[in-house]
């Protein structure tokens, strides 16, 4: 599971900033916080009226996406398997069984049952679009398997050098959505088929992230991202799927969704696989709030936080509600604070 370095805290959160840390005292940290007095605090800093942006830096996983596993069916022995980092497109064999070729097709539907004539179903449409892609004609493509249907098979069947049945059965062919990328070889030349031949991705290079739940809501689909590379070079990304179901993480650690991120342009990513690489996540943009350095926040005896305003030599405390923690400053308000008010920080 990918870890994940803290950029931004919530309001609720405990906030540890290196070296300063929030003061309890030193700075007028208890007592009263409505009361002023003169010791000045060794340095100031103005209230800004900006706007702050929460992020996240996750660290993530470059590479070909998820790996689907790829199963053989039906009787026979593997005599031949497309290597790790082999690309097959449609109607290319991913693999042979008796030296006969079983190709891919293109579709979200495996190949369940015997297709043959009399058949109907979206599995026999599929089949009947994948073989007007591949060149054969004589057929409508709809969800019945016809005489035409069958006599086009047969065509695609001779071209194969396989037996001209007219009919498709299982194990008789792949199908995945589109191109397939082998990641590695499950079985071995000599094999009796059945079980995991290979398993596969796409052939567009992602960003996989095993994202903490507690971090979900700051992606959605189509959110754009920063992706740090090994390099340190820095490309544009965008969150192409966000998990529905959450996994449970090891004992210890907490549970994940996964976040696929496409990213370009790609021609900027060399030939990185597998390579940890870190994405900043962006959410919620808070405009026109008022901010402080971080190191000025009081830490109060009841858990919140305060501020010490100095006017005309003078310190008084304010207790504030915070929002945003992101690069070093907070988002805060309370009673009379207002921009340009300096406010006691460490130094």
């Amino acid at each position: 599971m990918a870890r994940t370095r803290t950029i931004v805290l919530g309001a609720a959160g405990a906030v540890v900033v290196g070296g300063a840390g929030l003061a309890t005292a030193g700075l007028g940290g208890g007592g009263d916080p409505a009361a002023a007095h003169s010791t000045l605090p060794p340095a100031t800093a103005a209230i800004e009226r900006t706007a702050l942006v929460e992020t996240q830096d996750v660290d993530g996983t470059l590479g070909y996406g998820r790996t689907h596993t790829v199963a053989g069916a039906g009787r026979g022995t593997v005599t031949w398997l497309a290597g790790p980092g082999a690309v097959v497109s449609r109607g290319r064999p991913v693999y042979r069984v008796d030296d006969r070729p079983v190709p891919l097709l293109y579709g979200r539907l495996p190949l369940y049952r015997t297709l043959s004539a009399g058949k109907e179903g979206a599995d026999v449409e599929q089949l009947e679009r994948n073989l007007r892609a591949l060149g054969y004609t004589g057929f409508t493509v709809d969800e019945t398997y016809g005489a035409a249907t069958a006599a086009a098979v047969k065509r695609w069947q001779d071209d194969l050098g396989v037996e001209e049945t007219g009919r498709i059965e299982p194990g008789a062919a792949v199908v995945a959505s589109g191109r397939i990328r082998v990641a590695e070889r499950k079985a071995h030349v000599g094999d009796r088929i059945g079980g995991a031949v290979l398993t596969c991705t796409g052939t567009t290079r992602v960003v996989t992230v095993d994202l903490d739940v507690q971090y979900q809501r700051l992606v959605r689909k189509g959110a754009g991202v920063e992706v740090e590379l090994p390099s340190g070079d820095t490309v544009k990304g965008r969150v192409a799927s966000v998990g529905k179901v959450a996994e449970e993480g090891r004992e210890g650690e907490p549970a994940t969704v996964e976040v696929e991120i496409s990213v370009t342009p790609r021609k900027s990513l060399g030939s990185y696989d597998k390579a940890p690489v870190t994405v900043s996540l962006t959410a919620n943009r808070h405009s026109d709030v008022l901010a402080v350095p971080i190191g000025a926040l009081l830490a109060q005896g009841d858990g919140g936080y305060a501020v010490q305003v100095v006017e005309n030599g003078r310190v008084r405390t304010v207790p504030v509600e915070t929002g945003v923690f992101t690069e070093g400053k907070v988002e805060i308000s309370g009673s009379g604070l207002s921009e340009g008010m300096k406010v006691g920080v460490p130094t």
